[in-house]
């Protein structure tokens, strides 16, 4: 029961924007962290299978909705000044997005930096109006390697201080 709580917290952990996988995976194989689900950790593939999908479930909404929901919101004059902030500060995040379109998106989600990842890059992505086919699966490819990378960098971390 346990490690199934362990699951659901990781999968949405992974689906929060700016924590995404970079806090997930760690969180998810760490013992020590949990809400609900404290002294369980996950397997290596576990930890990167179940963040991965949690992390790549918003992006399909992302890139279908966004637009229209971001044009619904401007209406209201507090939440307009809000969404306007966050498409311009997107999109000077996502500058090499617009530049060099898919690749760009791939680097942009692949990269484990901050304010880099699935929810940003999809955002981008949808305000450009990149073709979603091509996009959803850039995503999740950038998503995936990502995930290694943040696994990787824990492992090596975890092997070197604590072992």
């Amino acid at each position: 029961m346990n490690e199934a709580l362990k699951i659901i917290e990781s999968i949405f952990m992974a689906a929060i924007p700016v924590l995404e996988q970079k806090a997930a995976i760690p969180f998810a194989m760490e013992a020590r962290f949990g809400f609900f689900s404290s002294g369980v950790s996950l397997s290596m593939w576990q930890a990167y299978l179940f963040t991965l999908l949690g992390a790549v479930l918003p992006a399909a909404f992302i890139l279908l909705f966004i637009p229209r929901v971001f044009q619904f919101l401007k209406r209201f004059k507090g939440l307009g000044k809000l969404v306007e902030w966050y498409e311009h500060r997107s999109m000077k995040k996502g500058k090499n997005i617009v530049r060099y379109e898919q690749l760009g998106l791939f680097l942009f989600v692949a990269l484990p930096l901050p304010f880099t990842g699935v929810w940003t890059g999809s955002a981008v992505a949808a305000l450009i109006g990149l073709e979603f086919k091509k996009s959803i699966v850039t995503v999740i490819a950038g998503a995936m390697v990502c995930g290694w990378i943040v696994m990787a960098v824990y492992l090596g971390l975890i092997n070197l201080f604590w072992m």
